[in-house]
C-alpha cells in the first residue's frame, strides 16, 4: 500500500529551476544537488508546485491501482463525486458519467455536495448566537492546514467541522451501512492527504484526469452510453451543496436554506488572499458573528490543481450555478450527520537564528554587508535574509543565489583573462570593447597601458582606436559569424598572431592576440612549428611505410598465386613420368 506524500519529485527531470520555491506559498521545498523536493511536514498540499513545474517533474501520487484492487477483491465501492464534475465533464451528462463508473465496477455514485449540505447546516447552528466572534470555514483542507501550521493565532477560529467530503463519507457509512470502500473523485490533491489521515472514513482519492485515463484504458466512452433508470445519484441528488466549488457558494447555500441571523459573511479564495484577509483581523472589533468562507484555489474548486482547464472561471461558475437544484421553498436544514471533527494541524515552529548565524550564512553567497543584500527574489525567497535562514535550515543551496553565481562566474573569467600570457579582448557588434586584460594593454604600448590603469578593462573604448590594424578582422567575424579566424598580422615591425572567435553570433566576439616577435614567444613558436614539421614528417613516413607494406603484401600474394597455379601441374607431370 503506497503511503508516500501525495506530491513527489521525478529527480531526473528536476534540475536548477527553483520555480517551485518561488511559487510555494509556505516554502515547503528543499533544494538538494540542484533538485527540488517537497518537505511533507511543511507542505499544505495546495498543488501550486505541480501546476507551475515547467518540466512536469512534480507528480501527484496515482491511487487508481488501489481502487482496482478493491474492485478485483470484490469490495463494495461507492464513489463520492466532487460537485466540480459539472464544469470538468461538460461533454457528458451526469447519468452517462454514473453509468460509466458503474461499468468500471463501482456499486453506486453519490455527490460530495450532500456532505456540504450537512456542513452548511452545522455552520448555521453555530451562527445562531449573536455573540461577536470570528468563524472561519473548515471546508477546504488546504486552508485548515495553512492556518493551523502557519497562522496558529487563528486556529481556534476555524470551525471544528468535517470537510464536506468527510461529512459525506460519514453520511454514506451511516445510511448505506456494511463494509464500504469510498473513493473520492475530484480536482483536489489535498483530498489524498485526507484519505491518509482518516482511513476509517475515506479509503482513497483519485483525480478527474485519473478517471479519464482509467475509462480510456477500459475502452469506455461515456458519450456513447445510453443511461438506464439505475444510473442516478444515491441516495438522492444534491441541492444547494452543489454551489460549494465556487467562491461564495457555501455562503449562498447557508443563506438560501438555513435559518441564520444577520451575521456578516465574506468569501476569499487563493492562499495569498486568505493570508491578507486574516492579517491584523485579531485586533479588529466585531459587532456580531463574522463568518469567512475561505478556499485555497482562486475562484474556488472549479480551478483546483487537477482540473483539466485552470482558466474560464466565469464559464465554469455559470455551469455550476445552472446545474444547481435550489429548493423551491427555503427552509432550515437540520444536520442528520455529526459533522464535528477536530482537524487542527500542528503549528510549524520556525527556527530562531541569531544575527551572527544569519550574517555567516549571507557570507556564503557574497553578502558581506547590508548593501550587498539585493533582495531580488531570484532564489525564490522574498529577501536575502529569508534565503539565509533557508540555508541554515538546509532547505537551500548557495548556487540558488543568481547574483552570487553571476559574480562568481565573472571573477573566474576575470582571473583567467588576467592570468593568460596573451592579450585577450571581448568586442561587441559596434566594435567597442567589453573587456580586455592588462597583457593586451602592455603589448600595445605605454599610452594604452596608462589608459588601462585609469579605466581597467577599457570598457566602451573604440576598437579602431586601440587596435586599428585589426578592427576589420573583428568586423568580418561579427558579420559572417565565423567560428574562428587565425591570422598573422605585421604592424610597426612586430608580428602578431591573432585568433578571433565568436562568443555570441553577430553580437560578441573574442580575440586572443600574441606578439610572436618577442624572444620567449619566438622560441615557443619555433618549438611549436618544429614539432608541427616533425609531426607532418612522421605522418608522411607512416603513409609511405603503409603503402610500401601494402604493395609488398600484394606482390607476395601475386607471386604465391603464380607458384600455386604452376606447382600442381608440374608435380603431376613428374608423377606421370615416374610412373
Amino acid at each position: 500500500m503506497n503511503r508516500q506524500h501525495p506530491i513527489y519529485t521525478e529527480k531526473n527531470q528536476c534540475q536548477d529551476c527553483c520555480r517551485c520555491v518561488r511559487n510555494c506559498p509556505v516554502k515547503a521545498i528543499r533544494i538538494e544537488n540542484g533538485s527540488a523536493t517537497v518537505i511533507p511536514e511543511l507542505c499544505i498540499v495546495c498543488g501550486h508546485c505541480v501546476d507551475i513545474c515547467p518540466v512536469n517533474a512534480k507528480r501527484v501520487r496515482n491511487d487508481v491501482g488501489r481502487v482496482r484492487s478493491f474492485l478485483s477483491g470484490g469490495d463494495r465501492v461507492f464513489v463520492s463525486l466532487a460537485p466540480s464534475y459539472v464544469s470538468e465533464f461538460t461533454e457528458w451528462s451526469a447519468a452517462q458519467l454514473i453509468a460509466a463508473l458503474r461499468q468500471l465496477g463501482c456499486e453506486a455514485v453519490s455527490e460530495t455536495a450532500l456532505g456540504a449540505q450537512q456542513v452548511s447546516a452545522a455552520v448555521s447552528l453555530a451562527l445562531q448566537s449573536e455573540t461577536p466572534r470570528l468563524l472561519v470555514s473548515s471546508a477546504c483542507p488546504v486552508v485548515v492546514d495553512l492556518i493551523g501550521r502557519y497562522m496558529p493565532d487563528y486556529a481556534e477560529n476555524v470551525t471544528q467541522l468535517c470537510s464536506p467530503l468527510l461529512a459525506h463519507c460519514r453520511m454514506l457509512r451511516d445510511t448505506i451501512g456494511g463494509d464500504l470502500r469510498i473513493v473520492f473523485i475530484g480536482p483536489c490533491i489535498a483530498k489524498k492527504r485526507e484519505a491518509d489521515q482518516y482511513p476509517d472514513l475515506l479509503d482513497v482519492a483519485i483525480s478527474f484526469d485519473d478517471l479519464r485515463k482509467w475509462l480510456a484504458a477500459e475502452h469506455i466512452d461515456p458519450a456513447s452510453i445510453t443511461p438506464g433508470p439505475d444510473d442516478r445519484f444515491v441516495p438522492e441528488p444534491a441541492a444547494e451543496g452543489a454551489l460549494y466549488p465556487v467562491d461564495g457558494g457555501m455562503i449562498a447555500g447557508i443563506k438560501a436554506n438555513c435559518a441564520v441571523n444577520d451575521a456578516s459573511f465574506m468569501a476569499f479564495s487563493g492562499v495569498e488572499n486568505v493570508r491578507r484577509a486574516l492579517a491584523h483581523l485579531r485586533d479588529t472589533p466585531l459587532n456580531g458573528p463574522l463568518f469567512l468562507e475561505m478556499l485555497a484555489c482562486e475562484g474556488g474548486c472549479v480551478n483546483g490543481p487537477l482540473m483539466h482547464d485552470r482558466d474560464a472561471t466565469v464559464r465554469k461558475r455559470l455551469d455550476i450555478i445552472a446545474g444547481t437544484d435550489y429548493p423551491q421553498d427555503p427552509f432550515p436544514r437540520t444536520p442528520t450527520v455529526d459533522a464535528h471533527l477536530d482537524r487542527r494541524a500542528e503549528a510549524v515552529e520556525k527556527p530562531a537564528f541569531s544575527e551572527k548565524q544569519i550574517r555567516q550564512a549571507l557570507t556564503q553567497v557574497g553578502k558581506y554587508a547590508v548593501e550587498d543584500e539585493m533582495n531580488c527574489g531570484g532564489c525564490g525567497y522574498h529577501s536575502c535574509r529569508e534565503f539565509a535562514e533557508a540555508l541554515l535550515q538546509q532547505k537551500a543551496e548557495p548556487t540558488m543565489c543568481v547574483s552570487y553565481m553571476r559574480k562568481l562566474a565573472q571573477k573566474k573569467a576575470n582571473a583567467l583573462m588576467q592570468s593568460m600570457p596573451s592579450g585577450v579582448v571581448i568586442v561587441q557588434n559596434d566594435l567597442t570593447v567589453v573587456e580586455c586584460n592588462r597583457r593586451l594593454a602592455e603589448m600595445l604600448g605605454p599610452e594604452i597601458l596608462q589608459v588601462y590603469d585609469a579605466m581597467p578593462g577599457l570598457e566602451g573604448a573604440a576598437l579602431n582606436r586601440i587596435l586599428p590594424f585589426m578592427s576589420r578582422m573583428f568586423r568580418r567575424v561579427l558579420d559572417t559569424g565565423s567560428a574562428v579566424l587565425d591570422r598573422d598580422v605585421s604592424q610597426a615591425g612586430r608580428v602578431y598572431h591573432v585568433s578571433i572567435f565568436t562568443v555570441e553570433r553577430g553580437r560578441l566576439v573574442g580575440g586572443v592576440i600574441q606578439d610572436i616577435t618577442e624572444p620567449a614567444v619566438q622560441r615557443e613558436q619555433v618549438i611549436h612549428r618544429a614539432q608541427d614539421v616533425i609531426r607532418r614528417q612522421m605522418e608522411t613516413v607512416q603513409k609511405i611505410a603503409y603503402l610500401l607494406g601494402e604493395n609488398a603484401a600484394e606482390s607476395q600474394v601475386s607471386l604465391n598465386s603464380i607458384i600455386e597455379s604452376f606447382a600442381p601441374e608440374s608435380l603431376g607431370d613428374k608423377g606421370n613420368a615416374d610412373g
